[in-house]
């Protein structure tokens, strides 16, 4: 059994319009999110042992800022085959990228992060940023997330629906 932990990144600043959309930094409400995002996974014991993450500023930046809550240090690998990937992207990522581990988090964007959620589960709703979905899968090796059967929607959580801190 796998836990694929699917991250949408925290909200990103339009500040500067003179910016490419892969190097938008996180805005304020985003530096917020992600970091409780992160406590969020710490307190229900979720803490993945890996992290795959597109190479853009913003989803990066949810990556490490989430990280720094788990209490102890989580690798967390780049690649830019997840800026704006399809769900099938996500896919071949995590069957190459997903190493040993039990529990394996992915942060991108959307349309994708959406569209992977339903594609891997058959359900589930509009990932908004900060947004995470947990999803169990009945296989033993991420290299057989391709052909898996159906995964476990096993959560969905909103920055905005957690308790207050």
């Amino acid at each position: 059994m796998k836990t694929l932990l699917i991250l949408r990144h925290a909200k990103s600043s339009w500040d500067h319009p003179g910016l490419r959309d892969h190097d938008r930094p996180l805005n304020p409400r985003g530096r917020r999110d992600a970091p409780r995002m992160g406590r969020f996974l710490a307190e229900r014991d979720l803490v993945p042992e890996r992290i795959v993450s597109s190479t853009a500023v913003r989803a990066r930046t949810t990556a490490e800022l989430a990280a720094a809550e788990f209490g102890w240090e989580v690798e967390i690998e780049t690649t830019s085959d997840l800026y704006l990937a399809s769900p099938d992207s996500y896919v071949d990522v995590v069957e190459v990228m997903g190493g040993v581990e039990e529990r394996l988090m992915v942060v991108g964007h959307n349309p994708g992060i959406t569209a992977l959620v339903w594609h891997l589960t058959g359900e589930g709703e509009h990932m908004p940023t900060a947004a995470l979905a947990a999803v169990e899968l009945d296989i033993d090796d991420w290299s057989e997330l391709g052909s898996a059967r159906r995964g476990r929607l096993a959560g969905f959580w909103r920055p905005k629906a957690l308790p207050p801190e």
